[in-house]
């Protein structure tokens, strides 16, 4: 049951991480959902070596773990960004 607990926070974390970094992302419920649950790990790592804690990020939810959630998938998308505009050139 955990497992889907964790997809929905990585829809919802996907939804907000595109809503607040608008322009061309990629599309659609499914890649939405792996950004936003790739988003929970990687800011649950981030977190964790700055030193600040996550929360339960990716597992259940809270403020503190959708707001690492979401600002993994911010991260996530500005790779995304970067390695798209350079191959674009």
């Amino acid at each position: 049951m955990d497992w889907i607990v964790t997809i929905a926070i990585g829809f919802v974390a996907g939804i907000l991480g595109r809503f607040l970094m608008p322009g061309k992302n990629v599309r659609g419920c499914i890649i939405t959902t792996i950004l936003g649950v790739g988003g929970a790990a990687v800011g649950r790592f981030v977190a964790e070596k700055v030193g600040i804690d996550p929360g339960a990020a990716g597992s259940a939810w809270d403020i503190r773990s959708m707001a690492v959630s979401v600002a993994g998938v911010m991260v996530i998308l500005l790779i995304y960004r970067v390695i798209v505009g350079a191959r674009g050139r």
